[in-house]
């Protein structure tokens, strides 16, 4: 969330480490008071399962010293200093607000973490909190094997005789005689990051997909498909793209790249399978999973987790039309939708305006298609280069680990006045865009709260288009524009206006978005376990994702899900909560009480 003014400070450092001195002093007398002391009354705290093993985000000084001194008495955190070798501190502006913002390092009895704190920009003997993360970043005793502590592959090495290195890695992704402790339901960047990440810990993962191969996810959508975000934030862990890479990577490029990503991270991967049905079993403390491979055999697998990677959104969703089972064209879910080439000459209507319907109406389009686009509902609009403001914070200049950091450090409160200001901001630049649009009776929206289209992702998974010139081709009238609400009913010409005309059609693409994760729950491990976790994605009133990167209230079971580099930052603090509870540091389902305070509408 990064915006403006980007300089150092003479006397900053000082003014941290006083702060954090004052911190650690109050924090060690388990002084409620003192704490709340050091914060804005309308300060903020997110910990991300350093100090409270959880997820959460507490508001105002008041609570937030009450909950910081409960955390210490379980956690004793200590050694609060700026970070070594590490973004300095300095005066930057966050979310409209001018702030002076620093990394630290810190210690609890359990583990080693980071954080980051913005300060009211007052004399040093006055400043005080605006937000304060706390960021756990390894277990004490159970340090990822990297680096240093990386393995010596001895027990493979000149093995003369014996199995090599490849013999080793067949036998261990087979589990002929063993089971996992984890499986990772879904292959994408959220299903290999967390593979990635547990295998550091030596926590044995399997990764199911569906999918033939290793990237299939990516391969297989329509032909044109490239990422709309620029390079710079979309890493996986422990092996950046290469910085030869474009800035928006195509999606075959990224495909072919998860296969060789899985294979240097050693992940093991079973393509061709899926998750057909489980049960949790609460006298053992695990799951019971029937996994079904793509000749049809089935293993039965006892996880003690189950990790949905499968994204935000899973199966498609196809509304209840008036006469859509009369159309005589082909019918099509965008999901199954690949390239317009063999459409040339013919008709066609896609009915959809987030960025699935516009980039299969463009394609559609430039494959010599007569395409109309259908709108139900109002849509997000942005192009392609106000986009690239939401990642801004990447292109600032410090290292990727420390943007991650600091991109962790935006609480709900402060994206969401971040977000405002960003999306006035592109309200200004995309005039022109969103004036032709209107004039063609597109209708747009800029969320509930001008909160722009990366709030409308975390609440709804999608809603919005990210203009790559399908916006100029409705404005200039090569896409024709229907509204739904100017649709009697589909006939099998096509559609049926309220007017009498038709328009005709050859192909309908439902480009009508996914069901939630919730039904794929009821559908796999029934519907009590989905109701007793709740909704999925979407923020509760705690500020944070509804059940995602944390335990939730069903024991064993766990989600992931979004960008790579969302995928990127929050694996690690899911692999560490696995680690906790396989170590018996914490339970394996959430506590009731997380000690957090509403903070989302």
């Amino acid at each position: 969330m990064a915006f403006n003014d980007n300089a150092p400070g003479a006397g900053l450092d000082e003014m941290v480490e006083a702060w954090l001195q004052a911190f650690e002093a109050a924090m060690a007398a388990r002084d409620a008071a003192a704490v709340a002391a050091l914060f804005q009354d309308d300060g903020i705290w997110r910990d991300l399962v350093a100090l409270d093993w959880h997820v959460g985000t507490v508001l105002e000084a008041p609570a937030i010293g009450r909950a910081l001194v409960r955390a210490a008495e379980a956690t004793a955190p200590s050694g609060f200093h700026l970070a070594e070798d590490r973004t300095p501190p300095r005066r930057i502006t966050r979310a409209g607000t001018e702030t002076v913002e620093a990394l630290f390092s810190f210690e609890t009895l359990r583990g080693r973490g980071s954080g980051v704190l913005r300060l009211a920009p007052d004399a040093p003997a006055t400043a005080k909190a605006w937000t304060l993360i706390t960021t756990l970043d390894e277990l004490k005793g159970f340090e990822e094997k990297s680096g240093d502590n990386r393995p010596s592959g001895e027990n493979y090495s000149r093995s003369f005789g014996g199995g090599n290195w490849l013999d080793m890695r067949e036998a261990v992704s087979a589990y002929r005689d063993r089971e996992p402790t984890a499986i990772v339901v879904g292959g994408g960047q959220a299903g290999l990051a967390i593979a990635a990440r547990l295998g550091q810990l030596d926590i044995d993962t399997l990764v199911i997909d569906r999918h033939e191969r290793i990237g299939d996810n990516w391969r297989k959508r329509y032909h044109s498909l490239t990422l709309h975000n620029e390079v710079f934030a979309n890493h996986l862990p422990y092996m950046d793209f290469p910085t030869t890479w474009p800035k928006y990577v195509p999606k075959d490029k990224i495909a072919n790249w998860f296969e060789s990503y899985a294979d240097a991270l050693e992940l093991n991967f079973w393509t061709g399978t899926e998750l057909v049905a489980g049960r949790w079993d609460e006298g053992a403390k695990r799951w019971t999973v029937t996994l079904r491979r793509r000749d049809g055999t089935e293993r039965i697998m006892h996880p003690r987790h189950l990790i949905f990677a499968t994204g935000a959104n899973t199966r498609p969703f196809i509304p209840e039309l008036p006469g859509l089972d009369d159309f005589a064209g082909e019918i099509r879910h965008s999901e199954g939708y690949v390239t317009g080439a063999a459409w040339k000459g013919k008709r066609a209507l896609v009915l959809g305006t987030g960025n699935s319907g516009h980039d299969t109406a463009h394609d559609l389009y430039e494959s010599g298609c007569d395409v109309s686009l259908i709108q139900r509902g109002s849509s997000g609009i942005i192009s392609l280069e106000s986009g690239q403001l939401l990642y801004a914070l990447y292109t600032e200049g410090p290292a990727i680990e420390d943007c991650d950091l600091l991109a962790a450090a935006a609480p709900y409160p402060v994206l969401v006045k971040g977000f405002q200001l960003l999306t006035a901001e592109m309200r200004r630049r995309d005039a022109r865009i969103l004036e032709g649009l209107a004039a063609r009776g597109f209708k747009f929206d800029f969320g509930h709260d001008d909160t722009g289209i990366q709030m409308k992702y975390f609440r709804r998974g999608g809603g919005y288009y990210i203009d790559v010139g399908c916006c100029d081709l409705i404005i200039d009238g090569k896409i024709p524009l229907l509204q739904w609400d100017g649709i009697e009913r589909f006939v099998p010409e096509g559609a049926l206006m309220h007017d009498g005309k038709i328009v005709p059609a050859d192909l309908l693409v439902l480009a009508t978005g996914y069901r939630g994760l919730s039904d794929l729950v009821a559908e796999l491990l029934g519907a009590d376990v989905a109701e007793r976790i709740g909704p999925i994605w979407g923020f509760g009133e705690d500020g944070e994702l509804r059940n995602m990167f944390r335990r939730t209230a069903q024991p064993g079971l766990w989600f992931t899900a979004g960008s790579l580099a969302m995928s990127r930052i929050y694996s690690k603090f899911l692999a560490l909560q696995i680690k906790a509870c396989e170590e018996g540091l914490i339970p394996l389902s959430r506590p009731e009480d997380s000690g957090t305070t509403s903070v989302a509408a």
